[in-house]
């Protein structure tokens, strides 16, 4: 069988039922997941707060799930062309999004360099951020 890659990337700190909905529906795009993990630096950085899990607790985490089929603990990317030598070492079919993906031009741009396609696979589910989570679990 001939591998169909389909490369997701993400921060996927405090793992909840969007994150969930999005690696399932990934995962349809081809037959072997590759879930490419931010740092801590990464949470830090972006999202202004200390990460919930570390980067090796959210790896395994991922791995455990009976439908991703490799995990890549990333280092801190800074740049356009960081993200492009991942994308070129992996060689995906498919790099899935959610809808609204703020990188979405970048990602269609890496993946056109592969012969990849950019799909989004599943909506913003509003209610289930990590950051509207903690919220919630600080009020």
């Amino acid at each position: 069988m001939i591998k169909k890659i389909v490369l997701v990337g993400g921060c996927f700190d405090l793992f909840h039922y969007g994150h969930l909905q999005f690696l399932k529906a990934a995962k349809k795009q081809g037959n072997y997941l590759v879930v490419a993990v931010d740092p801590d630096d990464f949470i830090l950085l972006r999202k202004k707060r200390e990460p919930i899990h570390t980067q090796k607790q959210r790896v395994e985490i991922l791995k455990n799930l009976r439908f991703v089929d490799q995990v890549i603990a990333l280092p801190l990317l800074k740049t356009y062309n960081d993200y492009l030598a991942l994308v070129k070492k992996i060689k995906p079919a498919v790099i899935a999004v959610t809808a609204g993906d703020p990188q979405l031009k970048n990602k269609q741009k890496q993946a056109q360099t592969v012969g990849a396609k950019v799909k989004v696979v599943t909506p913003l589910i509003k209610n289930f951020s990590s950051t509207s989570i903690i919220a919630k679990l600080d009020n």
